[in-house]
């Protein structure tokens, strides 16, 4: 009998637990969803500021805004931690067109690729040679590319459901296509966008020369879909076509820019310290609602959700906004860095940057007991539709924390639509739900919440 009663007891506690949460959970998506503040907060950035590469005026004019915003949340402390980004200039609208007899031209949208050197003055006109991807390049060998412009048109995998999966399949011509053929002796390279969308926009991207000297790097762009399929269409029926285009981009010196930093201080464990977090910049064609003004303004509701429905954190929960997360990473190593000069623990980095669509869950990058315990937090999800746990890569900007005690996260929202817009010119505001944008905020509060209240399970206590 005595058995009997502790298994009701046991059973009687994990049930208050249970609902216990359930009732913040309901309390946090119930004032996102009726009050939320992460939609207005994007109008601003996107329709006030606009697009923010680093660098640039609007990257700072962000800076200045999201911490004002922060500072009127009441945090326990704000400020602005110091790093140097990259500035690149795009210059100019591009120009291109294809030329098929002598006086006989298609235009084509095309958009230079983050830190491409600018073509001479009068542009570049060469004949082409399409291939399918970089490995493609030395099986053709210097004599077939030498003093052509390579076009690299492998498409998106549409058997793949993950276009993020999709995309790493395709972003290597794009990140060292121009590295890769100019040892071949190409004049110039034009990139594929990297989306599924059939459109007329080309969608931008950084890239990367490795050590080649200034004066030999070669001009890189992007080419939208549409426009590469009728490049590709007219190559088969005319192999001969030239291509001509003309960019205006430079790349000036690293200028001084800053995270934004606030933070809610741990009421029992001030010095375990949970990180969430968005990058604040963002590419110039559109304004970066989506890449990733959502995930900036999601990761500062997740501090006022907190605070709005009474919850003291344990720990000292830190809300980050990365600069230079597009091209450098600077902001989210110059953080680790600091981190780690500090001597701070942090147990636990949640990123958003997969666009501000319906949340279907979170990916993990952790041990295998504090993933079983995440697993068991499953059902408190399923009552708004998220159900996705799994393994994974968490965030480009909290990957540099990584260690063998923290517990790393990425908000996974529904993916299909977001290569749509990624580093093109439709990455605006109206294409943004204010109801799924303010659902992301209310899981990512959700699952910080719960992280604080149970703690992380040490390496040392698992190997024990």
């Amino acid at each position: 009998m005595r058995k009997i009663y502790i298994l009701f007891f046991l059973v009687s506690m994990v049930s208050f637990a249970q609902t216990a949460d359930e009732a913040q959970l309901r309390k946090i998506y119930d004032v996102s969803l009726t009050n939320g503040k992460a939609y207005d907060w994007l109008n601003h950035l996107s329709n006030q500021i606009g697009g923010r590469l680093s660098g640039s005026m609007q990257a700072q004019q962000a800076v200045d805004y999201t911490k004002a915003q922060l500072d009127l949340l009441g945090l326990d402390r704000v400020w602005l931690q110091p790093v140097m980004v990259p500035k690149w200039v795009r210059g100019t609208p591009e120009f291109a067109y294809f030329e098929s007899t002598p006086g006989t031209s298609t235009n084509v949208p095309i958009c230079a690729l983050g830190g491409s050197v600018a073509t001479k003055p009068g542009g570049l006109k060469a004949n082409l040679i399409e291939v399918q991807g970089v490995e493609e390049l030395a099986s053709l060998g210097r004599e077939k590319i030498e003093g052509k412009i390579v076009f690299f048109n492998r498409p998106f995998d549409q058997k793949l459901i993950s276009t993020f999966d999709a995309y790493a399949g395709c972003v290597d011509q794009r990140y060292i296509g121009a590295a890769e053929a100019s040892k071949y002796g190409a004049v110039g390279i034009i990139v594929r966008s990297m989306s599924s969308r059939l459109d007329d926009l080309p969608h931008t991207g950084a890239m990367s020369y490795g050590e080649i000297p200034v004066k030999d790097r070669i001009p890189a762009a992007a080419i939208s879909t549409k426009g590469a399929n009728l490049l590709s269409t007219t190559l088969k029926l005319n192999a001969d076509i030239k291509f001509y285009f003309k960019q205006n981009c430079v790349q000036l010196e690293d200028v001084k820019s800053y995270n934004v930093i606030g933070e809610i201080t741990g009421s029992k464990y001030p010095n375990e310290i949970m990180v969430v977090g968005g990058h604040l910049d963002s590419w110039d064609l559109g304004d970066g609602s989506h890449d990733d003004g959502a995930g900036c303004v999601q990761s500062m509701d997740v501090l006022r959700l907190l605070k709005e429905t009474g919850y003291k954190p344990l720990r000292t929960i830190r809300v980050v906004l990365f600069m230079n997360e597009e091209n450098g990473l600077r902001g989210g190593n110059e953080y680790a860095k600091v981190a780690t000069t500090k001597k701070e623990n942090h147990v636990f980095a949640l990123e958003s940057d997969a666009g501000g669509f319906t949340p279907r869950g979170f990916s993990f990058d952790c041990s295998d007991a504090n993933f079983e315990m995440i697993k068991g937090w499953e059902d408190l999800f399923e009552p708004y539709l998220i159900h996705m746990f799994v393994r994974g890569e968490s965030g480009a900007d909290i990957d540099p924390l990584k260690n063998s005690e923290i517990l790393l996260a990425g908000l996974r929202p529904d993916l299909q639509r977001y290569f749509d817009h990624h580093h093109a010119a439709n990455d605006t505001f109206e294409h943004v739900n204010k109801r799924e944008l303010q659902m992301g905020a209310a899981t990512m509060a959700s699952l910080v919440y719960l992280v604080d209240k149970y703690g992380v399970i040490p390496s040392k206590k698992i190997k024990g």
